[in-house]
């Protein structure tokens, strides 16, 4: 019989469950035992401790790069390479970008459970690829600022290597600089006006994570994005959402100067029409049984509610009313989502 890994908590429940079972005469003695041989208490998380020691690691190194150009002597070396041709530090950040995937993909073919440290690899040459695209736009730049070029170039560079090292990671930022691609492109046909077609940079997106989800719902029984559809599906949706909170603040205005003049609750608007897709995903995650649409539907109906909550009532009601309300209503929705636990248990 297989053994049930869970914390410690849950094990000490089962055990203690198991004993008044036993007490009870509900089950033998034999049988008592045995299932208490499956119960496996988990110990310290490993893999956790390994993902975020490596994303720290990163975070450091990025810092002890920044740490070391401030050094008087490595700014003077800098700036001997001042004059050093773009299309130079393109082809040498292409090939650093290179040895990396290659030495990531090796790693991964020779040690596959060294999973942080692969991606950690991979993620170092996709910084890299940013350079050599970057660095090839300035090669090529004719002076006519429509820089959103090298964001689609980015989306094919990254989805080919996502498709060809099958990597979440790089298939993630494929997605990051299409919505770039998006913005800047919109941007640039408007000359970098506050609207195109009458919608601002967050209700454009709204239209951008429509689209997407809309992409991925027709693209769903296609084998090759399979691998990728899940990790698609979530950010499209996070791309609906994020925006959509943002219009709940700003609304469809250009310009925080107009911004600060108008009253909040005129916005209210975006709020109930925020709140309402949010519930529509909600509904549609409960009857469809899609976890997904059910957790981004729940998760940011609360945040609209409470951010709403904040803007109408934070200057208007006494500090301990204000807190009190706070603490009973995350008090109820413990409460409820404590029951939905243990019904689930």
């Amino acid at each position: 019989m297989s053994k049930l890994n869970i914390d410690k908590q849950e094990g000490e429940f089962l055990t203690r469950t198991i004993g008044q079972w036993e007490a009870d005469g509900v089950l033998d003695a034999d049988t008592a035992e045995k299932l208490r041989g499956t119960i496996e208490v988990k110990g310290f998380d490993w893999m956790r401790l390994a993902k975020y020691s490596f994303w720290i690691a990163l975070v450091c190194g990025a810092i002890a790069f920044g740490s070391m150009i401030i050094n008087d002597s490595i700014i003077k070396w800098i700036r001997s390479l001042y004059d050093t041709p773009d299309i130079v530090i393109s082809i040498g950040s292409g090939l650093l970008a290179a040895v990396m995937y290659y030495y990531g993909r090796r790693m991964q073919q020779k040690n596959p459970e060294r999973v942080f440290s692969n991606e950690a690899l991979r993620f170092t040459g996709i910084l890299f690829t940013a350079v050599c695209i970057a660095y090839l736009g300035k090669t090529f730049d004719n002076g006519s600022g429509h820089f959103s070029i090298l964001f689609l170039l980015s989306v094919f560079v990254y989805g080919f290597l996502a498709y060809k090292f099958n990597s979440r990671l790089i298939w993630l930022f494929a997605l990051i600089s299409l919505g770039s691609w998006f913005g800047t492109e919109t941007g640039y046909q408007t000359q970098w006006s506050n609207y195109f077609l009458g919608m601002n940079y967050p209700l454009r997106f709204v239209a951008f994570g429509v689209l997407l989800l809309a992409a991925c719902y027709l693209l769903k029984d296609k084998k090759w994005i399979g691998y990728f559809w899940e990790l698609t599906y979530v950010v499209g949706l996070l791309y609906l959402f994020l925006s959509l909170w943002m219009l709940t603040v700003f609304g469809n205005l250009g310009e925080l100067e107009v911004w600060w003049q108008v009253k909040q609750i005129s916005l209210f608007y975006w709020g109930i029409i925020s709140a309402a897709v949010a519930g529509g995903f909600l509904f549609y995650g409960l009857k469809s049984n899609d976890v997904i649409a059910r957790e981004f539907g729940i998760t940011f109906l609360l945040i609209f509610l409470y951010t709403k909550y904040f803007e109408y009532f934070w200057r208007h009601t006494n500090t301990a009313v204000f807190f009190t309300i706070l603490a009973l209503s995350f008090w109820v929705i413990g409460r409820k989502a404590e029951k939905i636990w243990n019904l689930k248990k």
